[in-house]
């Protein structure tokens, strides 16, 4: 039987077999990146390696990683769309060996003792060339010695990949499709279509590129990589013959598990499917997001605001199908016993996924009170506007203005189909035009915020950036001596201009204990002692004293960073070489962050 599991066991063979070592998945939260709220790819973690760094398991790699990506997240409740995934992915760190990369993509897809698909049931795409980079003439040979018939050269949109920015690493890749066996929708047909015909179920991804400065031409990198990826829920649905990723495996057992429970059946109607859907998703990726090692809860801002969105939207939906939210709490169970066994952080927060989930139901209970009063103000507002308008002959709509509606969702949490529902009830309609209009503003700002390039975790590769995260070690360094080593790192954002630092501490610091601890972070920048960088065993780094509570995030092999007798860290780089290039360490400001956290912002000068 095809399930989640079996095609992770399978992968796991398949390159065990061919000489790659597996590497644990990293955290959904990523660490001193400014530019994501989530780990979005198998790549995201390893881009340190991907630029240079050797890594601890070796050069061939090989991984289950969860990752979260909300772009989509409004398309989530039809057939495909998903915010919480794993990917399957492997990785060449130095060296690009497309014919041999090839024939293993071909091998695991068509052999009988893996996914067997046949041979006519295949389709790829490869890069056809313009002034980058050539046609890649040699991806396409390759494909055709393995015997596909169907291979299909694209432009750029299609078949390269490059870090957000267009700065770093980059290259052409070729994409493996499967095909429905649908009618091509034109003579032109193609997997660049969005027909339905073609799905794509895999990604190899020829790094050979670097591009240095915004604007300028690639040129040939000096370590080239192979980087590959295989959505698992979508490839299990295609080989299912499933027409959704929901109708099979682990999303198929918990929309069983909702239905057992709701009023309305799955299948009642496409909003209830819909809404089945969402719930699925959602209270997934909320378990994998409040069962980090990192430790997100529901928020207004970050990462903790789309948990919030995640769980209040959950509850919304599961108002319509007649399920009770508490029983959130029974869905946890279940994805926590079906993933556990992978993940030990969100099998050991078990009990916090719950409280604080319930905590979030409760919360929406009264939010939805107080949009309920101000939706009454507004009709109010409306009512008084009609009343005066009335005197001097002039006609108002009986409808409410986008904007409104935005800030009830947007302020009170006040879903967007509730507003419509109440409206109706009371006579108006909705401007969803505007409202759509605000949504897009809306989402538009989200997305500046957090777009751009990452390189090694930090914004950038630039040595500022890597001096900055050398100064997060000894700023830890520096909170742990002043307060104990209960103080620990709770998530970093690093830029060439600043560095952001969180970490748990009980109260507000006085000017005199932030003065302290810049004196303690000077003090080892003016002792010019060298970072040195070393690779060991995680249990020699544990029994060494090394810090990294998010030790469930590395391999056997790790790196530890000694600076001196100052801090002594499991961390994947890039830093300084010397403490002496920070030059002078400045605090600008200290607050708070969340209930417990607090928050530095610091530079160098």
């Amino acid at each position: 039987m095809i399930t989640d599991e079996y095609i992770k066991e399978l992968w796991f063979k398949f390159f065990e077999k061919h000489g790659f070592k597996k590497i644990p998945s990293s955290s959904i939260i990523p660490e001193n990146d400014p530019t994501v709220l989530f780990t979005t790819a198998g790549m995201h973690p390893l881009v340190p390696y991907l630029l240079g760094e050797e890594h601890p398991a070796g050069d061939k790699i090989y991984d289950v990683q969860r990752c979260i990506r909300t772009n989509d997240i409004d398309l989530v409740g039809d057939a495909s769309h998903l915010t919480f995934f794993e990917m399957l992915g492997n990785w060449t760190l130095g060296k690009c060996d497309k014919k041999e990369m090839i024939k293993m993509s071909y091998e695991f897809l068509t052999s009988p003792e893996y996914l067997n698909i046949p041979v006519d049931r295949l389709a790829v795409t490869v890069f056809e060339g313009d002034e980058t980079a050539p046609k890649d003439e040699e991806a396409f040979n390759a494909w055709k010695e393995c015997g596909l018939k169907e291979i299909f050269y694209l432009p750029k949109e299609h078949n390269w990949w490059a870090l957000g920015g267009g700065v770093g690493p980059c290259g052409p890749d070729t994409e493996m499709f499967y095909d429905t066996g649908k009618p091509k929708c034109c003579k032109e047909c193609s997997p660049a279509c969005d027909c339905g015909k073609y799905l794509e179920i895999w990604n190899d991804v020829f790094m050979q590129f670097l591009v240095e400065n915004a604007g300028e031409k690639a040129k040939k990198l000096s370590r080239p990589n192979i980087d590959t990826g295989m959505g698992l829920e979508r490839t299990v649905a295609v080989l299912t013959g499933s027409k959704s990723v929901y109708d099979v495996g682990t999303l198929h057992d918990a929309i069983k598990l909702i239905e057992s429970h709701a009023v309305l059946k799955y299948d009642n109607d496409e909003k209830a499917t819909k809404y089945y859907r969402i719930i699925t998703d959602h209270i997934r990726s909320s378990v994998f997001i409040l069962g980090d090692a990192r430790g997100v809860v529901p928020s207004n801002v970050g990462q903790g605001y789309i948990l919030r969105r995640f769980i209040r939207r959950s509850i919304n939906c599961a108002r319509y199908i007649g399920f009770d939210a508490k029983r959130f709490a029974n869905l946890v169970d279940f994805y926590v016993d079906r993933y556990g066994k992978d993940y030990e952080d969100v099998a050991s927060n078990r009990q916090l996924i719950k409280d604080e989930l319930l905590k979030e139901v409760e919360k929406f209970s009264k939010a939805l009170e107080e949009g309920h009063k101000e939706f009454e103000k507004v009709i109010s507002g409306i009512e008084r506007h009609k009343e005066f308008a009335a005197k001097s002959g002039e006609i108002v709509e009986n409808k409410i203005g986008g904007k409104a509606v935005f800030r009830l969702y947007d302020t009170f949490g006040f879903p967007f189909e509730l507003t419509k529902e109440l409206a109706g009830e009371r006579g108006y309609e909705v401007d969803e035009k505007e409202f759509e209009e605000c949504f897009k503003q809306h989402q538009e700002k989200s997305r500046q915020a957090s777009a751009g390039q990452f390189k090694g975790g930090l914004a950038d590769g630039s040595k500022q950036s890597a001096y900055l995260h050398t100064a997060t070690h000894l700023l830890l360094a520096a909170l742990q001596h002043k307060y104990g080593y209960d103080v620990k790192q709770r998530g970093s954002n690093i830029t060439p201009e600043r560095l952001r630092f969180d970490f748990n501490l009980d109260h507000k610091m006085t000017k005199e204990e932030l003065d302290e601890i810049e004196k303690f972070v000077n003090d080892a920048i003016k002792r010019e002692i060298p970072v040195v960088c070393e690779v060991m065993s995680l249990e020699a780094a544990k029994n060494s004293g090394a810090e990294g509570i998010f030790t469930n995030k590395y391999g056997q092999e790790v790196k530890v960073y000694t600076i001196g007798d100052v801090s002594k860290e499991i961390c994947g780089g890039p830093h300084a070489e010397n403490t002496k290039e920070l030059h002078h360490f400045k605090i600008l400001k200290e607050e708070s962050s969340s209930s417990g956290i607090r928050r530095i912002k610091a530079v160098l000068d």
